[in-house]
């Protein structure tokens, strides 16, 4: 069964086009192509990537061909039956079964605003995943960020995890949005949403749990968020959540939640900034010039991405030709630096890292495959969607236009 389905897939039905669902398809299909791409999209900001046959299982649900408990245990019975086991199977196998779980949850009308609930979401994600899943973390901890330089946010202590759970919920609960303006609108939620992160109650996964509640309280509310926000900048959503909990006096930073404020703004408002991660860095170099809302205002100056989302063809003409080389280089693969320069033809490591590497990862077109440990022994670097995007444009121009 694992290989007879392994094997049939193609190049092309590997690839699914969740815009299109959602911007085309048919009310079923529109809400659960949403639901994949979210599940699908939020892995990244654990550095992981689902396997070619979820993303198959995942087109045929969104197509109607078969139901979640079906994909539920096809998935099972492809990683029980998997006899050859490479090194990335482990962490494919939990953004695969994270990514379905999400999707469920999604596709789910009800929800517990509680710090029950809270816990829930967290145990529906990663059961049969994590051996922790919905069990709050005894033990304290740290995380070196690159957003941070290695730094890490204070996260709170584990004794207190419950209580401040508890209070959050309850000060939210008793929050009215009634006759407020957009702006306090977006700050509060933005508030309440990073202080539940700073929290950090589960030992692995929080990012990702935080996020699916976030949108299970949004909508429960009302509000419209069922597009692909979460699903192609969840990274730039992990990174706003670390820049609004971390202070530094002695280096003249303070919380900065203005960043996961945009986030919210052109989620809940359809405003359009520009949500690009070199923006959170603590120290970005002086060439790393930020630009407003071009839905409200004039820009600055001139700048090579107007937009959350550019024309590809406008990326085609102005982007870095070093850039351009290692995304062809990397296209659908995970490669080490290593075997980046091999592929490049180039013996400079730092040459390779400074003038390819940081630029294509501060622009967003290339993440680390373990974000969380910039120096994994395994550590290999490949496409965000937005450089999939970007490579399909260099591959095949004339087909990117036409889909502009």
């Amino acid at each position: 069964m694992q290989n007879e389905n392994e094997d049939s897939m193609t190049d092309k039905q590997l690839y699914i086009n969740f815009d299109e669902y959602i911007r085309q398809g048919e009310p079923a299909k529109r809400e659960a192509a949403y639901a994949w791409s979210t599940a699908i999209g939020l892995q990244a900001v654990d550095g992981l990537k689902t396997s070619d046959y979820l993303n198959q299982l995942a087109q045929r649900n969104i197509e109607g061909e078969i139901s979640i408990d079906e994909v539920d245990r096809l998935l099972n019975s492809y990683y029980e039956s998997k006899v050859r086991r490479d090194t990335n199977d482990n962490d494919k196998e939990e953004a695969d079964k994270a990514s379905k779980n999400i999707k469920r949850i999604l596709s789910s009308k009800t929800f517990d605003f509680s710090t029950k609930g809270y816990i829930s979401v967290h145990r529906r994600i990663f059961e049969g995943v994590l051996k922790h899943a919905g069990e709050l973390r005894k033990y304290d901890i740290v995380k070196r960020e690159w957003v941070l330089e290695g730094d890490t946010v204070s996260y709170l202590n584990w004794e207190d995890l419950h209580r401040a759970i508890d209070h959050d919920i309850e000060q939210e609960r008793n929050f009215s949005y009634k006759g407020i303006g957009n702006d306090e609108l977006v700050a509060h939620v933005a508030k309440f949403v990073s202080g539940m992160w700073q929290i950090h109650a589960f030992g692995e996964g929080n990012t990702r749990a935080t996020a699916v509640f976030a949108i299970q309280y949004l909508r429960s509310m009302g509000f419209d968020v069922e597009n692909d926000l979460f699903a192609k900048h969840s990274w730039y959503f992990r990174n706003a959540l670390v820049r609004a909990n971390y202070k530094n006096v002695k280096k003249g930073i303070d919380y900065s939640p203005v960043y996961l404020e945009r986030f919210f703004r052109n989620l809940l408002l359809g405003e359009q900034w520009d949500l690009r991660n070199r923006y959170l860095h603590i120290n970005p170099p002086a060439e790393w010039k930020e630009q407003p809302n071009l839905a409200t205002s004039t820009p600055q100056a001139p700048h090579k991405h107007p937009t959350s989302t550019p024309q590809v063809q406008d990326k085609l003409h102005n982007e870095n030709p070093n850039i351009k080389k290692l995304i062809l280089a990397v296209g659908k693969k995970e490669l080490s630096v290593k075997e980046i320069m091999d592929v490049l033809g180039l013996k400079d490591r730092k040459n390779v890292l400074n003038l390819y590497l940081n630029p294509a990862i501060t622009d967003g077109y290339l993440r680390l495959l373990y974000p969380q440990t910039p120096r994994h022994p395994r550590q290999k670097y490949l496409l965000t969607t937005e450089g999939q995007t970007l490579y399909k444009a260099i591959i095949s121009p004339e087909n990117s236009s036409k889909t502009q």
